[in-house]
């Protein structure tokens, strides 16, 4: 079992942190030979996708070769992959987004006729996010939701069957 850990937090001890690495811990004591691959999305040195399209046809991105690239390879393949980040105005933060743009050409396909093609049937995928706002209100305003509901469409478009969400809310009560 080779599981990419993709921490979306720039706080590498903070709440979605510690949350990632309790569940890998899990992973581990569930299979025996478990690798773990841990990037912290926020060290990760890229370009922004420039929207050129030129991916789909060449089926990996034609930027110059950078971090992004590396999570590619990582990306195609772990057999799993846990993906966490803090919200931010209800929505993933802005590093993840910018990476997953980036990584369209390796998450899914296109068919001839312009329809998307998921490329990673049969693997699984674990969300964690975290927020200030209290519940219920972090779901009634649509914070937790909105990140939930973002990282749901990356990962499900591109095959991966969400096995379990973690949203952790009031975290200014939380002690780190």
């Amino acid at each position: 079992m080779k599981i990419l850990v993709l921490n979306g937090s720039p706080r590498k001890n903070g709440n979605v942190a510690k949350t990632l690495r309790r569940e890998v811990e899990k992973m581990s004591e569930k299979y025996e030979n478990c690798q773990v691959i841990w990037e912290d999305v926020c060290d990760l040195r890229f370009e922004f996708c420039k929207g050129c399209m030129a991916c789909r046809a060449k089926k990996e991105c034609v930027l110059e070769k950078d971090d992004a690239h590396k999570i590619a390879e990582e990306i195609k393949n772990c057999d799993m992959i846990f993906a966490g980040t803090p919200v931010y105005w209800g929505n993933v933060n802005g590093k993840m987004k910018a990476l997953f743009d980036r990584l369209v050409a390796v998450m899914m396909a296109e068919s001839k006729s312009g329809i998307p093609l998921a490329l990673h049937k049969g693997k699984k995928a674990l969300i964690v996010t975290s927020c200030t706002t209290p519940f219920p209100f972090n779901y009634i305003c649509g914070q937790s939701t909105g990140a939930v509901r973002a990282l749901k469409e990356i990962l499900k478009s591109s095959g991966f069957k969400i096995a379990k969400t973690i949203n952790i809310s009031n975290t200014k009560k939380i002690k780190s």
